[in-house]
């Protein structure tokens, strides 16, 4: 199943710096039908450079959707949301903040910097399957992205 009628498989990135969860959460992406591709990030730089096709990242396809955890190293979360979203080229990139922080600083500076949603993370296995699930279910099926600067 997937929500581009070319067949075309949805490009996610996955920021995230937790091997655990970059584990849990690709296990339960290939559990569904869809056809993803997910691309692992570890840190902010890199995520950047991974989004400006920089260096190793020159082939890189465009994501259709960024999940985004917010306590990343050498630059942070928020940091990488404000550059995405500043950016004419990437600021199309729906970003989902999925992070483990209640802070309701953290909150509100992420819709601050044009998050599409943020998520706390649960700790919990059962509930993170779900959450992952609900994601995907949501952004996969119910939401139309933007693709190329062209809505699919």
């Amino acid at each position: 199943m997937s929500n581009d009628k070319n067949g075309r498989s949805i490009e996610v990135l996955l920021v995230e710096d937790n091997p655990g969860d970059v584990r849990l959460t690709m296990e339960v992406l290939k559990e569904e039908k869809m056809l993803l591709h997910v691309s692992v990030v570890g840190d902010g730089e890199e995520a950047l450079a991974f989004l400006r096709k920089e260096d190793k990242y020159a082939s890189a396809a465009q994501p259709d959707l960024i999940l985004l955890d917010l306590n990343l190293p050498k630059k942070d979360g928020r940091e990488v949301l404000a550059e995405i979203k500043g950016d004419p080229h990437l600021m199309l990139i729906p970003v989902v903040v999925l992070t483990t922080s209640t802070a309701e600083q953290d909150i509100l500076k992420t819709y601050e910097l044009h998050a599409n949603c943020y998520i706390k993370k649960p700790v919990d296995f059962e509930q993170f399957t779900r959450v992952v699930k609900l994601i995907e279910d949501f952004w996969f099926t119910v939401v139309v992205l933007p693709s190329n600067g062209k809505v699919r």
